[in-house]
This record gives C-alpha cells, sequence and structure tokens, in this order.
C-alpha cells in the first residue's frame, strides 16, 4: 500500500457528511453509550411513530446507506439508522472491549435499544446488517415487531465462490481502487450514485475492529420465528443464488414474504430499490397486523 491508499479520517468524514446531506433536512442524531462502545444513530420521522431501526451492511456500508429510502420509511415510521461498532462510520468503539460473539451483538443491540428508549422495534438489516438482526430477532423476538432483510447473508445460504475469490483483494489488502473495481464487478457495471461509491473507496483501510463472523441460524431457530419477515433479493446479485435463498426461507420461515428484485445487485442495495419494491418495504411495515 503506497501513501495515498491509507486511510484519511477527514477525507471519509467528508464522503460521509455528503451521502448523509441526500437524508431528509429534519434528520437529527444521537449517540449511545453501549458495553462495546458509542453508537451513532441517525434519526428522522414522527416522534411518536413506530420505531424502525436499520442496520448496515459490511465493509464499507455506514448508515448513510439508507439514504434513498429515508424519506419514505419515516412518514410513518421514527427511523433510526445505526452505524455498526467498530465498523466504518461514527461510532466509536470501546478500546478494551469489542463483539466477539452472537451473544455480543445482540447484546449491543439490545443497550442500544435502552439507550434510545425503544422497548419494541421493527427491525431491518441489509447484508451483513441483515444477519446481525435475524439473530437478534431469534434471541430477543420480544422485541421485534416486523423484520426486514435485504439480500441477507449467510442466514439462509453460503457465499458464492466467486463472490469470495473477488472479494477476497480489497479484503486482504483494501484500496480504494480495489474497492471499486470489486463493486463494479458485483454490480455488472451498474450506475452507481458517484457520493455512495466515493464513500465505499475512502472507508478503505478505515480502522474497523475484526467483525463477527459465525454460524448461520439453526433450522429449528427459524422454524420457531413467529414474527412477519419481509425478504428481498437482489436478482442480479453475484453474493449467492437469490432462488436458492428464497427456496431455503421459504421452507423454513413461517411467516415470510418474498420479493426477488430484478436488475438489482447486492451491494447496490438498499439505496437503489426501484419504486415498486421500495413501496412493498413500505407496505410491510404500515401493515397493523403483520
Amino acid at each position: 500500500m503506497n501513501a495515498r491508499d491509507a486511510y484519511d479520517a477527514d477525507n471519509f468524514l467528508t464522503a460521509y457528511d455528503k451521502v448523509m446531506a441526500k437524508w431528509p433536512a429534519a434528520r437529527e442524531t444521537a449517540t449511545v453509550p453501549t458495553p462495546f462502545g458509542t453508537t451513532h444513530v441517525n434519526v428522522c420521522g414522527p416522534a411518536d411513530g413506530p420505531s424502525l431501526v436499520l442496520l448496515p451492511g459490511g465493509g464499507g456500508a455506514t448508515s448513510a446507506s439508507w439514504y434513498a429510502q429515508a424519506a419514505e420509511l419515516s412518514r410513518t415510521h421514527r427511523v433510526f439508522a445505526v452505524d455498526l461498532i467498530g465498523a466504518p462510520g461514527r461510532s466509536t468503539p470501546d478500546g478494551h472491549r469489542r463483539p466477539r460473539t452472537v451473544t455480543d451483538l445482540s447484546a449491543w443491540l439490545d443497550a442500544l435499544l435502552d439507550g434510545l428508549g425503544v422497548a419494541e422495534t421493527d427491525l431491518g438489516g441489509h447484508s451483513y446488517g441483515a444477519w446481525i438482526a435475524l439473530h437478534h430477532a431469534i434471541r430477543t423476538p420480544d422485541r421485534v415487531r416486523r423484520l426486514v432483510l435485504l439480500d441477507p447473508t449467510q442466514c439462509f445460504t453460503g457465499f458464492s465462490p466467486s463472490y469470495l475469490l473477488h472479494a477476497l483483494p480489497p479484503l486482504l489488502r483494501p484500496t480504494p481502487r480495489r474497492v471499486r473495481a470489486f463493486l463494479e464487478w458485483e454490480t455488472r457495471g451498474s450506475a452507481l450514485d458517484p457520493d455512495w461509491l466515493a464513500l465505499q473507496e475512502a472507508a478503505a483501510n478505515f480502522p474497523s475492529v475484526r467483525p463477527v463472523f459465525g454460524p448461520r441460524p439453526a433450522p429449528d431457530a427459524l422454524r420457531g420465528l413467529g414474527l412477519p419477515v419481509l425478504l428481498l433479493l437482489a436478482g442480479s446479485g453475484r453474493t449467492h443464488d437469490p432462488s436458492k435463498v428464497a427456496a431455503r426461507a421459504e421452507a423454513l420461515l413461517p411467516r415470510v414474504v418474498t420479493t426477488v428484485v430484478p436488475d438489482a445487485s447486492h451491494h447496490a442495495l438498499p439505496h437503489a430499490i426501484p419504486p415498486g419494491a421500495s413501496r412493498r418495504l413500505s407496505d410491510f411495515l404500515e401493515r397493523s397486523g403483520g
């Protein structure tokens, strides 16, 4: 890595704020202490609306990635979009304690909800964030009303070998150029928001803590999850086979609604959901009875 590829905090925060400028003007921020550090949350929507907590994917994803959905979702919900602890974003991990297990991640999320004053919430996640959300819903079903999973990874099937092969270079030796090349490959050369792409590049070499990896949820645990689940899958994504993910989820989850979003790639979600699928998301969350 040469000097120009080193992490530049000012550049990252500038890129982060540029994407956050696409959020509704009434956006607020909150910082919540947890046992694993201080978590940064972007907040919008009516103060008395039902809560919706959104978790981003891993890698260079941040809460900023929800910008295209924030205005629509915050019409009816109090939206809390979270920067994962220890990942790129404005959250600050504790210097002595980091999440190491799925149990730790669930404890972090419980502490975050407590700090926000949220007893029960709709919970959504993309990719790695969906994996966290699903595990948390299984562990604390009394705190989750509905679950939204956007192209979840390691929840129902594994990664495709081709995806892992292409993901290794930016994972093992991240540089802005490698991040861009990987995203261009995974999104099949689709036009990407230049501000969002600049943020992904700026996140290369962010001083992240080691992410928590773990198993897929046990089949019996998925069969016992009685809450409503919306599963949105990227039809042209390279991360996994969406048809296999859908079949596995539908075989295990008792109350799942599955939608495959044509021409959507894994890493373009959640900011590039077509209007029809976005409406499906809003309708699911607005249903009173699930």
